[in-house]
C-alpha cells in the first residue's frame, strides 16, 4: 500500500478476515470529526470544554494514546447518557448514545478498542 511519506499505515483485521490499511492521519482526523459529533450533543459548557480537550488530543497525540482518548470519550457520553436519561430527555439520549455507538463501532474497526 502506498502512502505519503511520513505516514505509517496500520493494517487492521476486520470481519471475515479482511484486513484495511488506515493511516495515522486517517485514524486521527476520524476521531476528531466524531468527537466534534459528540460535542454537537452535549448539553453543557464543562461537558463541551472536556470533549475539545478530548478531540485536541486526538488531534495532537500520536497513535498509540488514542485508545485512551476513546475511553475517556465513551466514559464522557455514558455519563450524559444517564443525566439525559434522568432528565427524561429521550431526544438527547439517542444523539448521545447514536454518537457513542458510531465512536465504539469506528474505534474497534480502527484496533483502538478491542472487540468484546
Amino acid at each position: 500500500m502506498s502512502t505519503p511519506a511520513g505516514s505509517p499505515v496500520r493494517t487492521v483485521p476486520v470481519r471475515a478476515g479482511v484486513a484495511v490499511g488506515m493511516t495515522q492521519h486517517y485514524i486521527a482526523g476520524e476521531l476528531s470529526i466524531l468527537l466534534a459529533q459528540l460535542q454537537a450533543v452535549t448539553p453543557d459548557e464543562t461537558a463541551a470544554r472536556d470533549v475539545a480537550d478530548l478531540r485536541r488530543e486526538a488531534e495532537s497525540r500520536p497513535l498509540a494514546a488514542l485508545p485512551r482518548v476513546v475511553a475517556r470519550a465513551l466514559a464522557l457520553d455514558d455519563g450524559l447518557c444517564w443525566k439525559s436519561q434522568t432528565r427524561g430527555d429521550g431526544a438527547a439520549f439517542i444523539r448521545q448514545a447514536r454518537v457513542a455507538a458510531d465512536l465504539r463501532e469506528f474505534s474497534v474497526c480502527a484496533g483502538l478498542l478491542a472487540d468484546p
